[in-house]
């Protein structure tokens, strides 16, 4: 697609490129190999090695034992805080940026995740091999259909299509939140040390296949971006075309030697304001990512040598650059750079297409080539320049006919004499398979001289020779004994006559046994350190009275008043109406909901007393927000301390975050679709900003801000004693603080159930909750029942009185 621009008084500027809406990264199903690779590899290792990962888990256990006293945290909400803390930021900032199809998919990732996992733990339990299950298995754990944890599969797939790490940074604290849960889970016997790793890799799986089917967001300079980057190294240009035959029938970008044989960029002609002609070659992060898993195989591969591992496009151009630069200062003709410029996620090669490089006619090389590419490596290295990739392509010549070695975007300076043998060997074997060995060996002798032409036959093996080398239709795999056998007879009689194969490959029976008993021997070892385990001692608490219930409730109203009062001018902030109010929403609590009685009654409240409903509205949700987040600080911080577990499957984590993506799904689908847009955008959402700025402006004062905190922290507390002195009531001694938690925690999951004040369910959350944490179920029963007829049932007449009151007063 070509496109023109033109400005008045300006030159036109021609642009013949078409960016993509999205870039389908093979990568990613490499990605997605990997993991099922990896858990393959954990499901084996958990089968046939059981000694290993039951010895790594002890050792794990024990040191959690020994450090009880600090780490004994809540698993089950450390779980949940921890999941919906990573979907709501990240998902926030999807939509504040608008990536509305980024965000649909990372929902249905984070469904996916879980989907598969639960898939995948049925079917292990179906199989009911004993082995299999007890691998998998937390040592608190039952082996049912939630063999395995969810949280890693889910979180893994949902972070994996809404990254990548490098430029989102809720994506990155997301995955080191997700790491931190799963070490600390692992060290408290929660989750089993292979349920973790399959669960990461069914996570990364889904996540890998959903992003690759949809794509991921190109992020690359096109068009007029490389204009105006390529302008801040001095570039005007007038005309910029991209060339339209570089891809392969592989879809892979072919190298060209106008562009020094950059792997996988995109070439451009260009023609500046001057007249002056130039290749740009662009290279993207996403597509780079083939050129950076070749260097990490080779690094992987190869042992004794050193090889790049280029992880960013900047990162490859910038030294590709230096590396060429560093061979004309050495007196080698190379093509001619003119500058690297960096914009988003590409990186800017530009080169003088004057003296562009040509490829070699292979099938027609001469000794005088031969012999000229042989003496540039031999200068090359003499400055401590080495290749580390001599392939047929690198084989170019200029348009003068000289004959150079391009390609060195893999090379580096400062090398070691292992690379330069291997630079050596590859141009060796290369001309052997083009020419002859007859013709090669004499060559190589002139050039390099006889004793380093000696000193390459421990080298000369396959690990060395490139894959595109083998390729060619003129190797012969003999040709490597051949090259040993005849460098051997050209030795002197004198010479030492050893040429034993330097170890160059990194994969070798002799490696993997040393490594397997390394392993073995380092398993026995750890599973013996068994340190002695420290007991934390139970506080016990006084007793009290049923009487101090009652008061207890009133002190509530008085911590719930402080924090609506705390947000209000001053002249306003009236002691008595303000605790009315509060007394009221216990007459509402018979027919509303829990929490939705206060926020009627403070909202009608504070539009009597002349606060317009924006205002009223922002008032009552900081409030709000204010108790809840003081709610939720509370159960975190005395969980820490207390390390209460036993309420690990009352909390629906799930269902929660379900209903957060469900939401989520369906406001990017709705953002996506135009009329739904623009109806979101004209009508509601002038009305949510306006809320916003409110909700704000209230939340930003420090003194009222500390008040409205007082008065949320004098509620929970006053609420959660409350229901400490109801079990004192019957004789029942408890630790106050740990009964402030569990209260909290179940009083939250009941009151949430819609019905009038959470009746019913909080009564079933919280003599569920104490009967399992050790108090007899009479007894929290009993005490149950003697909570909510002081915290409700003795506030439906106070609250109808208080109600009437503050009418007389058209107060509400």
């Amino acid at each position: 697609m070509s496109e023109s621009m033109s400005a008045q008084g300006a030159d036109q500027l021609h642009i013949e490129d078409r960016p993509p809406r999205r870039t389908r990264d093979f990568g990613d199903l490499i990605h997605a190999v990997l993991a099922v690779i990896a858990a393959l590899a954990v499901i084996i290792v958990a089968l046939y090695l059981r000694g290993i990962t039951s010895g790594v888990e002890s050792d794990a256990h024990s040191a959690g034992q020994a450090l009880n006293w600090i780490m004994d945290l809540p698993a089950s909400m450390l779980q949940q805080l921890a999941t919906i803390i990573i979907v709501v930021s990240v998902l926030l900032h999807l939509l504040i940026n608008r990536e509305w199809l980024q965000s649909a998919a990372t929902v249905i990732a984070l469904f996916g995740g879980y989907l598969a996992i639960w898939s995948l733990s049925t079917l292990l339990t179906q199989l009911g091999n004993p082995a299999l299950l007890s691998s998998m298995a937390s040592f608190t754990s039952n082996q049912g259909p939630t063999l395995l944890p969810d949280i890693y599969a889910g979180v893994g797939a949902f972070l994996t299509v809404a990254g990548p790490r490098r430029t989102h940074s809720t994506v990155k604290w997301g995955w080191n939140i997700l790491y931190g849960v799963a070490v600390i889970l692992v060290v408290m016997s929660w989750h089993s040390v292979t349920g973790v790793c399959v669960s990461f890799a069914v996570g990364r799986v889904v996540g890998m296949v959903i992003r690759f089917v949809i794509g991921t967001r190109n992020q690359g300079s096109w068009g007029r971006q490389i204009m105006l980057a390529l302008d801040s190294i001095g570039l005007d240009l007038v005309s910029l075309e991209r060339r339209t035959f570089e891809q392969t029938e592989s879809k892979v970008l072919q190298a060209d030697p106008d562009d020094d044989l950059i792997e996988n960029s995109r070439t451009y002609d260009a023609l500046d304001s001057d007249g002056h002609r130039y290749i740009v070659s662009v290279l993207d992060n996403q597509t780079h990512m083939a050129g950076y898993l070749n260097q990490l195989w080779q690094w992987v591969r190869l042992s004794g040598v050193s090889m790049r591992r280029d992880r960013s496009a900047s990162m490859a151009n910038h030294h590709h650059l230096a590396m060429l630069l560093g061979l004309a200062n050495a007196g080698l003709a190379t093509p001619n750079a003119y500058g690297v410029a960096d914009s988003d996620e590409s990186s800017i090669l530009v080169f003088r297409a004057e003296a562009a490089p040509l490829a070699c006619n292979l099938d027609t090389l001469s000794d005088r080539d031969a012999k000229a590419f042989m003496t540039y490596l031999g200068t090359a290295h003499a400055r401590g320049y080495t290749h580390r990739r001599i392939t047929p392509d690198t084989l170019v010549h200029l348009p003068s006919g000289q004959a150079i070695i391009g390609g060195w975007q893999n090379g580096d300076c400062a090398s070691g004499s292992a690379n330069m043998a291997l630079d050596k060997v590859q141009l060796l074997v290369l001309c052997a398979s083009l020419i002859g060995l007859d013709r090669t060996l004499p060559l190589a002798q002139e050039a390099w001289g006889l004793h380093q032409l000696l000193d390459l036959a421990p080298f000369v093996q396959r690990a060395a020779v490139p894959s595109a080398t083998r390729a060619l239709p003129a190797w012969d795999k003999r040709v490597l004994a051949d090259i040993r056998e005849r460098l051997k007879a050209m030795a002197p009689e004198e010479a030492d006559q050893s040429t034993e194969n330097v170890a160059l490959s990194r994969f070798s029976l002799r490696s993997f046994l040393v490594l397997a008993l390394g392993i073995i021997a380092a398993a026995v070892i750890f599973t013996q350190l068994r340190p002695d385990e420290v007991i934390a001692a139970l506080k016990q608490a006084k007793a009290s009275s049923a009487l101090v219930c009652v008061l207890f409730g009133f002190l509530a109203w008085v911590g719930s008043a402080i924090a609506l009062g705390a947000f209000l001018p001053h002249d306003k902030r009236h002691p008595l109406p303000l605790y009315c109010t509060q007394a009221a929403s216990g007459f509402t609590a018979v027919s509303m909901p829990a929490g939705v009685g206060p926020a009627f009654v403070n909202l009608q409240y504070l539009r009597k007393n002349g606060f317009t409903t924006t205002a009223a509205t922002a008032i009552t949700s900081a409030a709000w927000a204010i108790q809840s987040l003081m709610t939720i600080i509370l159960i975190f911080v005395i969980g820490i301390f207390t390390g209460r577990n036993s309420l690990s499957g009352m909390i629906p984590t799930n269902t929660l975050v379900i209903v957060i993506g469900a939401v989520v799904l369906l406001l990017s689908a709705s953002m996506a679709i135009a009329p739904l847009r623009r109806l979101i955008t004209d009508k509601y959402l002038p009305m949510l900003k306006a809320y916003g700025r409110q909700l704000l402006d209230v939340l930003s004062q420090p003194k009222q801000l500390g008040m409205g905190v007082l008065g949320a922290f004098i509620l929970n507390v006053a609420t959660g004693l409350g229901f400490w002195a109801a079990l004192l009531a019957f004789g029942y001694q408890t630790n106050p603080v740990e009964t402030i938690f569990i209260f909290l925690l179940a009083n939250t999951l009941g009151s949430a159930v819609p019905t009038p004040g959470g009746l019913g369910a909080v009564e079933a959350a919280l003599t569920f909750a104490f009967s399992s944490v050790g108090v007899p179920a009479a007894v929290a029963l009993s005490a149950t029942l003697l909570y909510r007829v002081s915290f409700y049932w003795l506030r439906i007449p106070v609250g109808a009185m208080a109600m009437k009151w503050l009418g007389r007063h058209k107060l509400i």
